[in-house]
């Protein structure tokens, strides 16, 4: 399956190395290009729609996280990955909360971009092994609270094994929707996979109730 994927950097050499890494790992990726932040909402709305955009941070018109919350705001569905010079944890995990699906340091070999556009394009999210990345997280019931009854439908349906497309069937959805959900539940559960997400929900789970005593 072939893919539409925005990359969105004022620097010409990273836009090239990020093209040709892509094009020779991914056969039949459409690349979109552009160089200033204010040029990705034309673009997107002009028809040429993305599965998925590479973000710097610091680009031109970006005004760094307040850019990708408006990106994310206006385009729910699409999910993004940050790929910036900046890798320490603070920064990273700002950019994770305010919705990226995945942060990538420029720093970091080829490989990893493209284990996280796989990821990502998977609904999963991904993040680099970097010290001091996961704090201390809230129990599973507290994370779990704050999801919305879609997307507690949607975790139930993971919890028991449906794929995206059987989920978007029941609650009839685009399986386009389903997939934002997962990415928010990942990312309020605090996990990377959909695997950790069903292990969370299972501790959510009732134990069968007893039988009745036999008289």
């Amino acid at each position: 399956m072939s893919h539409r994927i925005l990359i969105a950097d004022d620097h010409p050499l990273m836009r090239t190395a990020l093209t040709q890494t892509i094009g020779q790992a991914m056969a039949g990726a459409e690349i979109l290009e552009v160089s200033r932040f204010d040029q990705i909402k034309p673009m997107l709305e002009s028809g040429e729609a993305a599965d998925i955009i590479l973000l710097d941070l610091h680009m031109p018109g970006m005004s760094g996280l307040i850019g990708l919350m408006m990106l994310r705001a206006e385009h729910p569905a699409i999910p993004v990955i940050v790929v910036s010079a900046s890798e320490d944890p603070v920064t990273v995990q700002r950019a994770i909360d305010y919705g990226a699906s995945g942060f990538v340091p420029k720093s970091a070999p080829n490989t990893q971009i493209i284990e996280a556009i796989h990821a990502v394009l998977d609904g999963e999210l991904w993040l680099p092994e970097i010290r001091g990345l996961e704090a201390d997280a809230p129990d599973p019931a507290q994370r779990a609270a704050t999801l919305t009854p879609q997307q507690l439908r949607v975790l139930a349906g993971i919890a028991e094994g449906k794929l995206n497309k059987q989920i978007a069937y029941e609650m009839n959805v685009a399986e386009t929707t389903v997939k934002a959900h997962v990415t928010t539940i990942l990312r309020k559960l605090g996990v990377l996979t959909r695997t950790q997400a069903a292990v969370l929900a299972s501790q959510l789970a009732l134990a069968p109730a007893p039988p009745p005593p036999v008289e």
